[in-house]
């Protein structure tokens, strides 16, 4: 035949390498699709439309960064492509580079202001950036290009849902829903914001809808083993942490979960059983050091318990209640002599100074002030800062802090017994009447200050008999 000897020129060979590079790509079988452009590309680096591929499959296996360098050496060969300036902005935004991508999204406008897509994902950009009036701009732009966007009504809704107005959100989600059924998880995001409201019977039917259409969904099904256990439905709540772990047999979540299970039913042993396969998963979990600090301080295992809460202050989210229970647990073991042994029953504490080598109360003291600095409105912080105080002997920032933590909180139970034996040491019985009648009247009834105020009433009732005693002998 007459084409039988002919040889194929590289350029052939390079754009059978990218046909078969979007076979596989349509196949989901990224990598395989991203090694065929590779060799594409380097047969011909000058094709725009390769790098476009290939920036599209970097992105579909969220390997953003070399995405967008894929893109700016295709913009670099196609300047003014409003598809491929749409998706470098919004790989930007997806890495935290707000700036440029708005940046790029105006430039996109000024070249086709009737381009929808970069109004509908300046959303996503604006809403990341908390600046929800301009993503309320953008959704109402876009809406004059193409009213039936689902994705637009999908993005607003997350604006809406971050700034706590759930039943917007919901309105907006559900118009997604009937724009686009198989909008992925908008079941599980509607079931989310029901359950922000409260609304367990309607949250229970959207997760229940996003399982049946997504029955492998782990994100889905973990969620709705903490929504489930939120109810103290325990048991089915345990079938859907055990359901993600035959899906994903590490899913360190749901391994935390079941210790949690384990630990609330006293299963001790199977608890940190399941707190270490946790750890073994993901060293940086929250709340599992945590956990296993508070086995070692049972066991008075008090170095094993300061190593666990230290590993537990690395991994630690930046939330108030989170460093108040860490830094409550550094205190207590700032009560222990060193070793492993508890302080000897009956033995008075002498004040412990800061910066004087012990560390446990340093950390406390780090953990209850960057609570502080989150939320001074915090009445846990105010009392635990009040016990680092005291045991530093700083007596007036003491009774400063724990009347703050009153102030806040007029039931606080434990800053109320502190500061009534605080009043009770300095003798300001005074002070001391008026600290038992704000708790009885918050409805305080606590065995220590019930002991005070009988103090109390004996006191004067001695102090009648003395007048008297006086008046009668005059």
């Amino acid at each position: 035949m007459q084409y039988e000897d002919t040889d194929f020129g590289p350029f052939d060979i390079a754009e059978s390498k990218a046909n078969m590079a979007f076979e596989l790509y349509e196949d989901g079988m990224i990598p395989q699709a991203l090694e065929q452009l590779n060799t594409a590309l380097e047969l011909n680096p000058t094709n725009s439309a390769w790098l476009f591929d290939k920036a599209l499959a970097l992105d579909a296996v969220h390997r953003y960064e070399e995405a967008i360098e894929a893109y700016e050496a295709a913009l670099e060969l196609c300047p003014g492509d409003v598809e491929i300036l749409n998706c470098l902005a919004v790989d930007y935004t997806r890495t935290g580079q707000y700036d440029k991508a708005i940046e790029i999204f105006e430039q996109i406008q000024q070249i086709d202001p009737r381009y929808e897509p970069c109004y509908c994902n300046r959303i996503i950009t604006y809403t990341e950036m908390g600046l929800h009036d301009l993503a309320e701009q953008m959704f109402y732009l876009a809406q004059q290009i193409n009213p039936s966007c689902a994705l637009c009504f999908y993005n607003i809704g997350n604006s809406l849902f971050v700034r706590g107005q759930l039943k917007k959100a919901i309105g907006c989600w559900i118009r997604t829903a009937e724009l686009e059924p198989g909008h992925p998880q908008i079941n599980y995001r509607i079931a989310q914001a029901y359950w922000g409201l409260s609304d367990r019977v309607k949250a229970r039917e959207y997760f229940l809808r996003e399982l049946r259409l997504n029955p492998g969904d782990v994100e889905v099904i973990l969620d709705f083993g903490l929504f489930l256990l939120e109810a103290r439905e325990v048991d089915p709540a345990r079938e859907k942490f055990n359901r993600v772990l035959e899906l994903a047999p590490n899913n360190p979540q749901a391994l935390f979960y079941l210790g949690e299970i384990a630990l609330n039913a006293g299963q001790i042993a199977k608890a940190k059983e399941y707190y270490d396969q946790a750890l073994r998963a993901d060293s940086t979990i929250p709340g599992a050091y945590y956990r296993l600090a508070q086995f070692a301080i049972q066991d008075r295992q008090a170095q094993k318990a300061r190593a666990y809460l230290i590993s537990e202050l690395r991994n630690a989210p930046d939330h108030p209640e989170v460093f108040v229970s860490i830094g409550s647990m550094f205190l207590a073991l700032a009560d222990q002599p060193k070793g492993d042994q508890p302080w000897p029953v009956g033995l008075r504490r002498p004040p412990i100074r800061i910066g004087f080598g012990n560390t446990d109360l340093e950390h406390a003291t780090h953990c209850i002030k960057r609570a502080l600095a989150m939320d001074r409105s915090n009445p846990d912080a105010h009392y635990y800062m009040g016990l680092i105080h005291l045991r530093c002997g700083q007596v007036q920032q003491a009774q400063a802090e724990l009347a703050q933590a009153v102030e806040i909180k007029p039931d606080h139970e434990e800053a109320l017994v502190e500061l009534a034996r605080l009043y009770d040491r300095q003798g300001r019985y005074a002070d001391l009447v008026c600290c038992i009648q704000k708790a009885r009247a918050a409805g305080v009834r606590n065995r220590i200050l019930d002991r005070l105020g009988r103090y109390l009433w004996l006191k004067a009732a001695l102090s009648r008999l003395k007048g008297k005693g006086r008046r009668s002998q005059a």
